[in-house]
């Protein structure tokens, strides 16, 4: 094995030139001495993140949801998210970052039980978590900043959580020297129009930009905040917004209450031929249509969906819950691009997305829409200065411990080059010197 230095942006990295083969065994050596002793005997389950997570596929978002049905009685006080998608069903278990209890590992033998009694079959494979990292010159100055204008409500020590559990968390670095160029990664957020009306007051910046929405930290990190709107004119679908995706989110007092309306909305879901997005929380049930899935081919809202969206308010109300469209909200980052193909290559292999097939887009997404769609703008090269300089925003990737040789193998292969390693973390570069870090628990 040859190790080198290189001279990268503004730092002097490590690049390891190996045998890809002799590295990946290295790797898996590592990887297996350090899985989580805690979930043994547990196959379906990993330790991402923090939480006992698993995936269950399932063939149609109704016999995900008898899978949801039966998590909520095994689950019963204990604190959990569950995400219902047309192809399965995703549970994280615990709080964030605690330790695994005895009463967690119960809940997690109950739920594999169920599902093998569902006949779903789990994919260790599926589960992985996106982040956002911020080099901030002082976290104090900017963290109140983000905390507007993304509305999360938790900060769990240096992070912000997401009240919903649905976006990625966002911590904070030290930024050192300091890095004064406009990023190559920006963030956009759209919220309903009050929320980004106070987010804007609380900032006390008029937003500027080409099309008058960013709002920038006091170290530049720009913001994209768009007010989003509502789903069609007639009350019949007044609970529900259209911010990127068609969403809408129903207070519930339990699981369990979730859990019945999550089940007629995949019947009405499969009947309509529409993938829609279900996830429930022990206090609400967010349904969501995915970015864009509810417009026709030219932007606008397609009547069967409409329809689908009425119907699901009717049956909402009709067991008694209120909507808070307050609560609903859509993330994504877009990166700037030189060459976009070979750049969103690297970050479609790197993340396991999809490319999105309309021409007009630059998407990649998640296959199980369970993480945040990036998108990829033009830069001009000669804009030396930019591209040399390190980004102030990064993107972490946790995943389970088994399987990170195999990622970190994909990334490279895509024209990824490995510039930082440390037990349980890879920081990976993609051919334009944006970074993505790869975790794991063991880190």
């Amino acid at each position: 094995m040859t190790v080198r230095n290189i001279a990268y942006g503004e730092r002097d990295v490590t690049t390891v030139s190996a045998d890809r083969n002799s590295h990946r065994e290295t790797m898996m050596t590592r990887s297996t001495a350090s899985q989580v002793p805690d979930l043994a005997g547990t196959p379906d389950w990993r330790l991402v993140a923090g939480q006992p997570s698993a995936w269950f596929e399932a063939p149609t978002t109704s016999a995900g949801a008898e899978l949801v049905a039966r998590i909520t009685r095994v689950a019963a006080g204990a604190p959990a998210a569950i995400d219902l998608r047309a192809g399965g069903v995703r549970v994280r278990l615990g709080a964030q970052g605690g330790a695994i209890t005895g009463e967690d590992l119960e809940v997690v033998r109950a739920v594999s039980a169920a599902a093998r009694d569902l006949a779903l079959v789990a994919d260790p494979a599926a589960l992985q978590v996106v982040r956002l990292v911020i080099d901030a010159s002082d976290r104090t100055a900017v963290l109140p900043f983000w905390r507007s204008v993304l509305g999360y409500g938790a900060d769990c020590g240096d992070t912000l959580i997401d009240r919903l559990g649905r976006w990625p968390a966002v911590s904070f670095v030290p930024q050192d020297p300091p890095r004064p160029l406009r990023n190559r990664m920006h963030v956009d957020v759209v919220r309903v129009a009050e929320s980004v009306t106070a987010a804007r007051e609380a900032t006390g910046q008029v937003p500027h930009g080409p099309f008058g929405l960013a709002l920038a930290d006091p170290d530049g990190n720009v913001v994209d905040l768009v007010p989003g709107g509502n789903l069609g004119d007639g009350p019949e679908t007044s609970d529900w917004r259209a911010i990127f995706g068609a969403m809408t989110h129903y207070r519930t007092d339990s699981l369990a209450q979730g859990s019945a309306l999550a089940t007629i909305v995949a019947t009405l879901a499969d009947e309509a031929g529409e993938p829609l997005l279900v996830d429930l929380r022990p206090d609400g049930v967010t349904i969501d249509s995915g970015k864009d899935q509810f417009e026709d081919a030219d932007g606008g809202t397609r009547a069967a969906f409409i329809e689908l969206a009425a119907a699901i308010q009717a049956a909402a109300r009709g067991l008694g819950l209120s909507a808070a469209p307050d609560q609903v909200g859509f993330v994504q980052y877009g990166i700037d691009a030189v060459d976009i193909p070979a750049t969103r290559a690297f970050w479609t292999a790197a993340l396991g997305y999809r490319l999105d097939p309309r021409a007009h887009l630059t998407d990649i997404y998640d296959p199980r829409r369970l993480n945040p769609v990036l998108f990829f703008q033009d830069i001009d090269a000669s804009e030396e200065d930019r591209l040399r300089q390190r980004d102030r925003l990064h993107l972490e990737l946790f995943v389970p411990d088994d399987l990170a040789p195999a990622r970190l193998e994909d990334a490279t292969a895509a024209g990824g080059r490995l510039v930082g390693e440390a037990p349980g973390r890879w920081t990976v570069a993609d051919p334009e010197g944006n970074e993505l870090t790869l975790r794991t628990d063991s880190a």
